[in-house]
């Protein structure tokens, strides 16, 4: 069993900055794709990044596409979204979730393990 912890959300105004972690516990995730996801209320959870289990390929929503990095640190057990430019749309919660088998993976159904998530408020 993989256990996923999310943080670093919080409430920030617009055009500013987050750094969201996920670690992750129980054995290592090295060799599993991770994601990043979010939901914001009524709405479904939508995905926003991918990243392999080496760190070379990455992918992402394109509403996050130039301002989301998404990165791993194998040794830590931990990924990274860092978050720029933030806008009041980016308003979510935001959940981290391992998938098996390197490859970046792009649909909630891929994945095996979700953390309890983390909010992020952007205020305008």
């Amino acid at each position: 069993q993989v256990q996923l912890v999310e943080s670093g959300g919080g409430l920030v105004q617009a055009g500013g900055s987050l750094r969201l972690s996920c670690a992750a516990s129980g054995r290592t995730v090295s060799s599993y794709a991770m994601g990043w996801f979010r939901q914001a209320p009524g709405k479904e959870r939508d995905f926003v990044a991918s990243i392999s289990w080496s760190g070379r390929d990455t992918y992402y929503a394109d509403s996050v596409k130039g301002r989301f990095t998404i990165s791993r640190d194998n040794a830590k057990n931990t990924v990274y979204l860092q978050m720029n430019s933030l806008k009041p749309e980016d308003t979510a919660r935001y959940y981290c979730a391992a998938g098996w088998g390197g490859a970046m993976k792009f649909t909630i159904s891929d994945y095996a393990y979700w953390g309890q998530g983390t909010q992020v408020t952007v205020s305008s």
